[in-house]
């Protein structure tokens, strides 16, 4: 088993993910690179190698159950336990997003990745987790899923567009984490929710103000949090982001 913190990134071929994995291989982690695609996961593992990461490759496609099964399987096998998971993948989905033009399809596809996804992973590494002596989980949400700031006089400003399909999916997303919060309070893991701002990456056509490496700042945080740390709480880089 190894000695080093065993992290698990998911959708960390590229953007935040990448940043996320190239930050916390930065403390001399040893980070899992988990993503579908097959070349861009072993480009990113080059890279962060290149870099002087501790990296490796886990194959993963978060809305498939094999698959999430074959991963927590690979890390078991290779380091023993996992003690950081962060939850990083997620979609966008088909825009635009009106609630009276859009497509039941395109929402079904932005929650089976950005909820379901989610849970999935989570479950298929939880038994690795509670083998941690410190185990975290990070669920990468955004403000656009803040009830308070969607149905705010600002909105339009401090919300993004009318999305359908992605707003509700972290509003979703939110609620979920929170359950794990509840049945998890008393154990050592913790799980918190992180808002990476607004971060030019190919989800948003690389329109956000932020770089992805300040977006992945406040997940580096949560994943570092020690053991009195909070749990069941939604973060951004100014501080709690209101539900």
């Amino acid at each position: 088993m190894s000695e080093r913190t065993i992290a698990l990134v998911t959708g960390a071929n590229k953007g935040i993910g990448y940043e996320i994995a190239a930050g916390l291989g930065a403390l001399g982690w040893s980070v899992g690179i988990g993503a579908r695609d097959d070349q861009r996961r072993k480009d990113a593992v080059e890279r962060l190698r290149a870099a002087g990461v501790d990296a490796f490759e886990v194959p993963l496609d978060v809305t498939d159950d094999a698959s999430a099964t074959a991963a927590a399987r690979l890390i078991e096998d290779q380091a023993g336990r996992l003690d950081v998971l962060v939850n990083n993948a997620g979609i966008a989905g088909a825009m635009p997003q009106e609630p009276t033009r859009i497509d039941p399809a395109t929402i079904r596809t932005v929650v089976e990745t950005n909820v379901i996804g989610v849970i999935r992973v989570t479950n298929a590494m939880m038994p690795l987790l509670r083998r941690s002596a410190s185990p975290r989980i990070v669920n990468m949400s955004s403000a656009v899923g803040s009830l308070t700031r969607q149905s705010g006089r600002a909105a339009d400003e401090t919300a993004g567009p009318v999305a359908v399909a992605y707003a509700p999916s972290k509003t979703f997303l939110n609620a979920v984490t929170l359950q794990y919060a509840r049945e998890l309070r008393g154990t050592n893991i913790l799980v918190n929710l992180a808002c990476p701002g607004y971060v030019a990456t190919d989800l948003n056509g690389f329109h956000g103000v932020r770089t992805p490496e300040q977006g992945a700042a406040i997940a580096v945080k949560l994943a570092t949090l020690p053991d009195d740390g909070p749990t069941g709480r939604f973060f951004e880089d100014a501080g709690e982001v209101p539900w």
